[in-house]
């Protein structure tokens, strides 16, 4: 055989391996035994906001935050009043002070203005980080609460749609569980909530009922 022959033998064997491979690979799919199709996911989707604010707890975090606050405002107040004091008595002084004196004056003044300053960022700080303190339980509970919804309903995952972050849902996938997480809401602090002490009526005393003994007094004379 021509070095020509065997040159065309092996392209014409390279082009028939070209076709029947996909055709092998198409009837061991054929053959193969149908796959299961998936189900379609399965997911819950709510308002955050909304089911925190019906926290009972919640009330009583923002109670103890706005009175916080309010202590910080106060105190920022008092020392702006004290700064803006002390500035227009500088201003009245100043022409009358001596250099050394002005210049202590006005080293105070900066002093002061410094501290206000960082007292009112440290404020900020503190009362953020007391926001996540007082939460922090509220959103421990909840996540308990949909982790509970979540396998009872058998979802895949929930969503939170504050800030518009979930314009659309197919509601063959996807369900609005906002009352359900808030009776689950409900549920729980009736569950947690402390026994009140119940009165027996028969433990009502009439106070014509109460005998001489039984009213019997020791008096200090």
């Amino acid at each position: 055989m021509t070095m020509n022959n065997r040159y065309m033998r092996n392209i014409v064997l390279a082009l028939l391996a070209a076709v029947m491979s996909p055709l092998a690979v198409c009837a061991q799919t054929a053959a193969a035994p149908s796959a299961a199709v998936p189900s379609a996911v399965k997911f819950g989707y709510f308002s955050y906001s909304e089911v925190m604010k019906s926290m009972p707890d919640y009330a009583v975090a923002q109670q103890n935050l706005a009175s916080l606050r309010k202590q910080y405002e106060d105190e920022t107040k008092r020392s702006e009043e004290e700064f803006n004091q002390k500035y227009e008595l500088f201003l009245d002084a100043q022409g009358e002070l001596d250099g050394p004196i002005l210049k202590k004056r006005q080293a105070e003044l900066q002093e002061l203005l410094t501290k206000s300053i960082e007292f009112k960022n440290e404020a900020r700080r503190l009362l953020r980080q007391a926001r996540a303190d007082m939460y922090a339980p509220l959103r421990k509970k909840l996540a308990a609460l949909l982790a509970n919804i979540g396998r009872k309903h058998g979802y895949a995952f929930i969503l939170n749609t504050d800030g518009d972050a979930l314009p659309y849902v197919n509601p063959a996938n996807g369900e609005d569980i906002t009352d359900i997480v808030k009776g689950a809401v409900a549920a729980s602090a009736a569950k947690h909530a402390p026994v009140q002490p119940t009165v027996d009526e028969d433990d009502d005393l009439d106070i014509d009922d109460i005998t001489p003994d039984d009213a019997d007094l020791d008096i200090v004379k």
